[in-house]
């Protein structure tokens, strides 16, 4: 049997459920006191307690409204939020975190395109900065807005030259006839050698045209 068996007299029994409710450090302290029963733990009264069902009315959550019991209490020097390893990682005043975005700043996109922070409002989230496609926003501040059924197809193959020089405006249907591969026969546009670019540029825009007479045509009839 672990342990041994803790008597408690008539006295001693009254006077435990009277003050059932007193938190665990004052209720044995008191009881100690009172009683002289350098014997019996905090530990033992709590588990009376808990075997006579004796409820102190306490849950141990908080409630709606109820003020902490620290509040408006300094931590100690040295302790807790004040401590000196609690000091050297918290924010400073004024401090921004390492990975703040600032208007200009620039990324990669997974599709292989930079995109350039930008002063306008974020339509879907409503934050003050966005990102756009750099090569279309610089290509935009010279020529204006890219028209309807417009795309931009940079002119030798690397995304990531943002030059508005490097960058054509051409129908988007000409896109699908630039990719090559085995069922159109062309070599694509991007990994073909610089030499050939203009010639497989100027087939697909023939090609689009040609498409796009035969479909005005047929509609006619």
């Amino acid at each position: 049997m672990k342990g041994k068996w803790i008597s408690y007299s008539v006295a001693e029994m009254e006077w435990l459920e009277a003050n059932r409710t007193l938190p665990i450090g004052d209720y044995h302290r008191e009881f100690s006191a009172m009683f002289q029963r350098d014997d019996v733990s905090a530990g033992n009264l709590h588990a009376l307690r808990k075997g006579k069902g004796w409820k102190t009315g306490r849950t141990g959550c908080f409630v709606k409204g109820q003020v902490p019991v620290n509040k408006g209490k300094p931590c100690p020097p040295g302790k807790g939020g004040r401590h000196p390893n609690a000091r050297r990682t918290q924010f400073k005043v004024g401090g921004l975190p390492h990975n703040t975005k600032f208007l200009g700043h620039e990324r990669v996109s997974k599709d292989g395109y930079v995109e350039i922070s930008v002063d306008e409002q974020n339509p879907h989230t409503g934050y003050e900065r966005r990102y756009v496609l750099k090569h279309l926003h610089l290509w935009e501040q010279i020529n204006g807005p890219l028209p309807a059924g417009m795309c931009l197809k940079c002119v030798d193959g690397d995304r990531l030259n943002t030059d508005p020089s490097n960058w054509l405006m051409i129908p988007r249907g000409v896109l699908p006839r630039l990719n090559g591969g085995r069922a159109t026969r062309v070599m694509a546009y991007d990994t073909a050698p610089d030499e050939l670019k203009p010639v497989l540029m100027t087939l697909a825009r023939v090609d689009h045209k040609a498409a796009e007479l035969r479909r005005n045509r047929q509609e006619a009839e």
